[in-house]
């Protein structure tokens, strides 16, 4: 469970972080732009203010002398309106006029360091060359007439109140941040609950799987990709067990396919051997013998080929050809087998030649497995009836008996590879339990289906289907 741990830790940590950064970017970069902002945007008010003045007075700025004291309270008063502090002085740094100046009498000081291009803007920041002993904003705009500047009108407004506005503001914005945070809070336990937790059950129920322990529950009941993930996962493990039980079946049938022949083989040679079976008797019991290595053989084929199929995949030689034809050629091979049991066959074919696109000797391999299980489960003195119709692109190949047939649990499992139902095992002696196994996968190979209806008691039908040649 270390990686669940780690997994956890991680996230808690990016979120941590998330938290961290968040509030050092807004301390460190939120901040100067707020407070940039209002600044820029307090400045261009003073701007517009100092534009008005220097329109009213800049004509006759030398009046403003002589009428200092109508002048002075005009500009206190306009001071007042814009809250600020406004002085007017000349291109020298002489004030003429200033808001703050109750005494009514002219300030002798100069603002000799005083230069508007210094800043390189129309405002600046700080105690406007020693005059203030707090910070303040000064904005400056100057006095002009007919292309000459006069001097300039310049407001000054306290930094504290600008700093104040822009505490209150990011104050406002830490409280965002916090909201957003213990909001992402709730996203990060509403992600433990809807995907971590499924993730933990799901590794956890992938650690037992890996163990061997296919029985371990993995219940998350979700219509999202963790229920698809979790429901595969199941899936997974189902048919792993199943797996495991066909390969259990496989070496119990095989080892049983196998043994069966070995014994024999082995007690006739001994009994030959000791005197048990007498010299006169031993041509027949050693085509017994004969027969039964037949079977392994046939039952080495098999499993041969049937590992080829897996391993490197069945390469077809698809050609167009008769099936009608391949059928007749089938059947004739039957014909011995056929006269033992007074079987006969009825063939059913669409017209004279039915044209398929496939894999010639691959499919009479298939029409002999069929045909084959066919006469080995009918009874005597039985039809086997052996039919092609063709219907869209597709024709299909119909072999039906009217023997045993197959149980119905066990319809679904003919086509595994030694699966027997209980009532082939006594009749079929010579059977490998291969043939149905091989037929189906050329069947796939060749991108066709096969199926089979069967009734105990009553008959099978195995059903396959071709393509049809396109140059019938």
């Amino acid at each position: 469970m270390k990686f669940h741990k780690t997994l956890y830790l991680k996230f808690l940590l990016t979120y941590l972080i998330f938290g961290i950064l968040g509030f050092i970017l807004i301390s460190a970069l939120t901040s100067r732009m707020i407070l940039r902002f209002l600044v820029q945007n307090e400045a261009s008010r003073l701007y517009a203010t100092c534009q008005l003045i220097a329109a009213d007075y800049g004509v006759e700025l030398g009046k403003a002398l002589k009428e200092r004291d109508d002048a002075l309270r005009e500009l206190t008063r306009t001071a007042g309106y814009s809250g600020c502090d406004i002085r007017i002085i000349d291109t020298n740094g002489r004030q003429i006029l200033y808001s703050g100046d109750n005494e009514g009498s002219v300030t002798s000081s100069n603002i000799s360091d005083f230069d508007a291009a210094s800043s390189g803007t129309y405002y600046m920041t700080g105690d406007f060359y020693g005059v203030f002993d707090e910070p303040h904003l000064s904005v400056f705009y100057p006095i002009t007439y007919r292309y000459t500047i006069l001097g300039y009108v310049i407001a000054h407004a306290p930094m504290a109140e600008i700093s104040d506005l822009s505490n209150r503001l990011l104050n406002i914005t830490y409280i965002t941040f916090l909201a957003i945070f213990i909001l992402s809070l709730l996203i990060l336990i509403l992600f433990s609950h809807a995907v971590y937790n499924p993730l933990r059950k799901t590794i956890r129920a992938a650690e037992e799987y890996a163990r061997g322990n296919m029985e371990y529950p993995l219940e998350i009941h979700r219509h999202d990709e963790m229920g698809y993930l979790s429901g595969t996962l199941n899936f997974m493990a189902q048919e792993i067990a199943r797996s495991e039980d066909d390969q259990k079946k496989f070496i119990s049938n095989i080892s049983h396919d196998f043994r069966s022949p070995l014994t024999s083989i082995r007690g006739y040679l001994a009994a030959m051997i000791d005197g048990t079976i007498p010299p006169e008797l031993h041509e027949k019991y050693l085509t017994i013998v004969l027969n039964e290595t037949e079977r392994l053989t046939k039952l080495t084929n098999g499993l041969l080929e049937l590992n080829s199929f897996n391993e490197k995949g069945m390469i077809l030689t698809i050609t167009d050809f008769d099936i009608n034809s391949v059928i007749k050629q089938t059947c004739e091979t039957f014909e011995v087998q056929c006269n033992k049991k007074k079987i006969a066959f009825e063939l059913i074919l669409t017209g004279h030649e039915l044209f398929v696109n496939a894999d010639a000797d691959k499919i009479k391999q298939v029409l002999y497995n069929l045909i084959d299980n066919a006469i080995k489960f009918s009874h005597s003195n039985s039809i086997i009836k052996i039919e092609t119709t063709e219907k869209n692109d597709k024709a299909f190949i119909s072999v039906k008996d009217s023997g045993i047939g197959i149980p119905k649990d066990s319809i679904k499992l003919v086509f595994d590879r030694f699966y027997k139902t209980d009532l082939s095992r006594g009749k079929d002696k010579k059977g490998t339990g291969l043939g149905l196994a091989i037929t189906k996968e050329i069947i796939q190979a060749h991108n066709q289906n096969i199926n089979v209806i069967s009734t105990e008691g009553v008959g099978s039908e195995f059903i396959f289907t071709l393509k049809i040649s396109d140059n019938e």
